[in-house]
């Protein structure tokens, strides 16, 4: 369903005015400094089309911008004859890290939007074109407008860091907490860096298309709103720098938690071996042992055993040499010694 707002000075504070495409082909002409905010959800086929043909033949949109809100574009401003035209990424309101394009139409009088979903920043928008500064925005021109907007979808994504960050610290806390043992935390740091991935794929090209939009050679913006729009740069700048900080400090946190593993594994291979080799040795001298108890206690007349010639404690004595030469031998070898 096409869903067609028109924004003026005057309804601004009221949440704007829902027209039908109709009427807005009728009223356009005679707006001045206006958003037009054209959302498209479950559309048919026929809104698809009348949205179209009002955006190339009304307003006389360039066909290139105009396929553009119709398709998946790529973030970029360009400057045609009678107007100017950003596409850019911006945080989808449905999943917290989903985004959606939205496409802007900037006139010499009006701002119109054109996005497929609820946009967060839209929203943030909303509040600043009713705010008390909509006077002073308005004589700026839609270019002012166009930079609120960039600025609200900066908020929208510092906000979601800050929330970010907050999930990283408690990673960092709990692979570095030896009182409990988390069962799913190699999952949760693989997710968050999994989402550090892809805020990187939409605010990566969001500062790059400002920064295009800052070149001297690409005339996008008037002299009197550039340093408006070297503050959104900034903006997007910290927040690129941010993300890939978060990032890294994700990666470090699965290699410190990795490398714990791996110490704690070592510590529990290093215990079983040490068990491992008391038991070798036990058994080792334990088989002499035998194999003498074995030959002596044979109901043979060998060696005259218990008439008197070997009694027990000569016997005994006999196990006890072979112990203490076996245990000397182990202890040459340095396969048993003292506890550092």
């Amino acid at each position: 369903m096409a869903s067609i707002r028109v924004y003026t000075s005057v309804d601004a504070s009221i949440g704007g005015k829902k027209v039908q495409l109709s009427e807005l082909e009728e009223i356009i002409n005679d707006l001045k400094q206006s958003w037009v905010d054209i959302r498209l959800i479950k559309e048919t086929v026929e809104e698809t089309e009348e949205i179209r043909t009002f955006l190339s033949e009304k307003m006389k949109f360039h066909p290139l911008a105009v396929e553009d809100c119709f398709d998946i574009p790529v973030s970029r401003a360009e400057r045609f004859e009678n107007h100017r035209f950003v596409a850019f990424k911006a945080r989808d309101q449905d999943k917290k890290l989903d985004t959606e394009y939205l496409r802007v139409f900037l006139t010499d009088f009006n701002v119109v939007t054109v996005r497929h979903s609820k946009i967060p920043a839209i929203k943030q928008f909303k509040g600043r074109y009713r705010s008390a500064r909509l006077e002073k925005q308005l004589k700026r021109g839609p270019e002012f407008l166009l930079y609120e907007l960039l600025d609200a979808v900066a908020d929208d994504w510092t906000e979601l860091l800050e929330d970010y960050s907050s999930k990283l610290d408690v990673l960092e806390y709990q692979v570095f907490d030896p009182s409990k043992k988390y069962s799913d935390l190699l999952e949760r740091i693989h997710m968050i860096k999994q989402d550090f991935r892809e805020m990187s794929k939409s605010v990566v090209p969001l500062h790059k298309m400002v920064s295009q939009m800052l070149r001297p050679d690409s005339d996008f913006l008037s002299e009197d709103n550039l340093l408006f729009f070297q503050d959104t740069a900034d903006n997007f700048s910290d927040i690129v720098t941010r993300v890939t900080n978060y990032s890294a400090g994700a990666t470090s946190t699965r290699d410190s938690y990795l490398t714990h593993v791996s110490m704690r594994l070592s510590e529990s291979n290093a215990q079983l071996t040490e068990v491992m080799t008391t038991l070798s040795i036990i058994g080792s001298i334990m088989l002499p042992l035998t194999l003498i108890a074995g030959i002596f206690g044979m109901n043979v007349s060998a060696f005259d055993a218990g008439t008197g010639t070997f009694d027990l404690w000569q016997i005994l004595s006999l196990m006890g040499t072979f112990s203490i030469l076996m245990l000397v031998y182990f202890y040459s070898k340095g396969w048993i010694s003292k506890k550092n």
